[in-house]
């Protein structure tokens, strides 16, 4: 995969969680963390997984993961703000850490900590961008039932806001 390409897809990913964000920002705190029985977790949990997810695969794949580094906890969350500014730090690392690569070294073979597995590079940050597409597809559903949908999330919406 192009590095041109991987960008774009990642910056879709985070177009679409700012989408997601700004929805989320309208409901008050008890619709933020109430619990569902239409998704796996609420709101806010799912928002703290996904970012959980970006964060320690990023440094994984970095090379930079400790074996003592606990997952996030939706509790030190306790409103959009405080997921969107961690977000905002996570995201910049992520762009500035993508900016450093190379088609070669996307292409290249790596060992994820997290799987054990050896695969090119980019692989594994293509499952990155999908793994956030179905918490984005959950949080919207859940966003859509109280009332805020955060619109379409597509990668055609996201293409023609670029245009």
């Amino acid at each position: 995969m192009r590095k041109a390409d991987l960008l774009t897809l990642f910056d879709h990913m985070y177009w679409a969680t700012q989408r997601i964000l700004d929805a989320a920002e309208q409901l008050s705190v008890d619709e933020f963390v109430a619990s569902s029985s239409v998704t796996t977790r609420d709101l806010r949990a799912t928002l703290v997984h996904e970012l959980d997810v970006e964060w320690s695969w990023r440094l994984n794949l970095q090379g930079r993961l400790s074996d003592d580094e606990a997952d996030l906890s939706p509790d030190d969350y306790p409103d959009v703000a405080a997921i969107r500014e961690h977000w905002s730090r996570d995201e910049a690392d992520m762009r500035a850490w993508l900016e450093e690569l190379s088609d070669e070294l996307l292409a290249a073979d790596v060992v994820s900590g997290l799987t054990d597995s050896r695969r090119p590079l980019w692989q594994y940050l293509v499952h990155i961008v999908t793994h956030a597409a179905q918490q984005q597809a959950d949080a919207a559903t859940l966003l859509s039932l109280a009332g805020r949908s955060p619109g379409e999330l597509g990668f055609l919406e996201y293409l023609s806001t670029r245009a």
